[in-house]
């Protein structure tokens, strides 16, 4: 617990977080101030609902002057490291994420997932397993509401499987989950943390807070994440698609095992319905979790089998004269990309493009060439991008959105794979990879209505 009453609490940003966090702190008895980099006009009634509540509203940019005064700073999620937060660190002022403020408060268990990629469809898949094994288990974080607006109404019985980024990672303090999950790691969000060293530092915080009797899953297969079993004082379980444990989850003879003081074959890796040597690993790691959690066997095995993944990761979208359009929106990383494109056997028109966060995109080239028949470039970062991949695969622009799906579809054959897997975040077109998603689904359907035509 800790105690906000007349507090001065500095929130940033007025995403979905930050107005949550606003709420829980003002019904606390704090006294709130939100700094928010959009203007009153495009936050729209959002300035007046807020001001009626009590709290002070600043917009259009963080004065500095806001920073001076609170006794508590929160920022919101993907909020860039504001000089101003150093500052007040400096001067004795707690700069700490909405995870830690809900901590203080949260009654349950918290399973933490962090990792570069796979967290949202290994949340997602812990989440039904738990469920339809009668848990009172909430999906949170990243992928459902902030964890704190789970706190009024929490019990010690819940469990609540959240997706935590490296953002709200960076400011926690004595933030602990009961279990966390480590998928991988490899580069991303350069753009804001500024070297992967200083990227990996937030993310493996979820693993060094833990205690004795807390317990993580690592990945067997990714020996950056596999040594974190030496900075933790829990019990370490592994999941591989590549070698037995003695203690955890992998692939033998087509078959998933889990290992523990017992042994249990869980279902073959056929029955799996998404597509991707990473989806196996994420399945691993969602079973690992499950079976530590009670959940028998028999159970896992159909909410594995009836888990049809996400959407925007390698979504299904349509087929349009024998060629599949496959959505992989969420693959904002090359990481991601590289899995995207192992996932196919099929010829593929690769589309590339959005913001950059620092990327190297010439990790891309070796298997483009191999895979890709050309690759569709879009957005900000795709002159750096044909930089990266000239001479592997030929390269076509298209000036907006709009041209991606035509430009592909005039690219691709009868038993192609047109995939839509950036690379890149949406920001430079979209709010976000949902928005760009959708928009390349109602591409393909308009695309489709006009074949239908003919």
């Amino acid at each position: 617990m800790m105690d906000l009453q007349n507090k001065k609490v500095l929130v940033v940003g007025l995403g979905k977080t930050g107005e949550a966090t606003a709420d829980f702190l003002l019904r606390h008895g704090a006294r709130v101030k939100i700094t928010e980099k959009k203007t009153a006009a495009e936050l729209g009634g959002q300035v007046e609902y807020w001001t009626e509540r009590g709290a002070e509203v600043e917009t259009g940019g963080h004065e500095r002057s806001s920073f001076r005064e609170p006794d508590l700073i929160v920022p919101s999620p993907g909020v860039p490291p504001l000089p101003e937060f150093r500052e007040a660190q400096d001067k004795g002022v707690p700069v700490l994420s909405e995870i830690e403020i809900a901590f203080r408060f949260l009654k349950g268990a918290i399973i933490g997932i962090t990792g570069t990629n796979g967290k949202s469809t290994t949340a997602t898949l812990i989440h039904k397993i738990l469920k339809d094994a009668g848990r009172k288990v909430f999906l949170a974080g990243n992928i459902g509401p902030p964890l704190l607006s789970f706190v009024d109404k929490s019990r010690n019985d819940h469990i609540y499987v959240t997706e935590i980024s490296s953002f709200q990672l960076e400011y926690i303090d004595a933030f602990r989950v009961s279990l966390a999950v480590f998928l991988n790691i490899s580069q991303n969000h350069l753009d804001w943390h500024g070297t992967f060293e200083s990227y990996f530092a937030s993310k493996k915080k979820l693993v060094t807070a833990l205690g004795e009797q807390d317990k993580v899953v690592l990945n067997r297969d990714d020996a950056s994440v596999w040594r974190l079993k030496d900075e933790t004082k829990s019990e370490v379980f592994g999941f591989s698609r590549k070698r037995p444990l003695s203690r955890g989850c992998f692939l033998r003879k087509g078959w998933i095992v889990i290992r523990d003081k017992d042994e249990n074959r869980i279902m073959p890796v056929s029955d799996i319905r998404l597509p991707g040597l990473h989806n196996q690993e994420n399945v691993m790691a969602a079973a690992m979790t499950a079976r530590l959690f009670g959940v028998e066997p028999g159970p896992m095995r159909e909410s594995i089998r009836t888990f049809q993944g996400l959407e925007h990761r390698l979504e299904r979208v349509l087929t349009v004269r024998g060629i599949e359009f496959i959505n992989d929106s969420k693959a904002t990383t090359v990481e991601a990309t590289l899995k995207a494109i192992q996932s196919f056997d099929k010829p593929i028109i690769l589309i590339l493009g959005g913001k950059d966060k620092g990327s190297d995109f010439t990790k891309l080239r070796l298997l483009v060439k191999a895979r890709a028949k050309k690759a569709v470039l879009v957005g900000a970062a795709k002159e750096k991008i044909r930089k990266a991949l000239a001479g592997a695969v030929p390269l076509e622009d298209a000036a907006s959105f709009d041209e991606v799906v035509p430009r592909a579809f005039a690219a691709a054959s009868r038993g192609d794979v047109v995939l839509l897997a950036p690379a890149c975040t949406s920001w430079d077109m979209f709010r976000n990879f949902e928005e760009r998603g959708r928009v390349f689904k109602r591409e393909v359907r308009k695309l489709a209505k006009r074949y239908e035509k003919k």
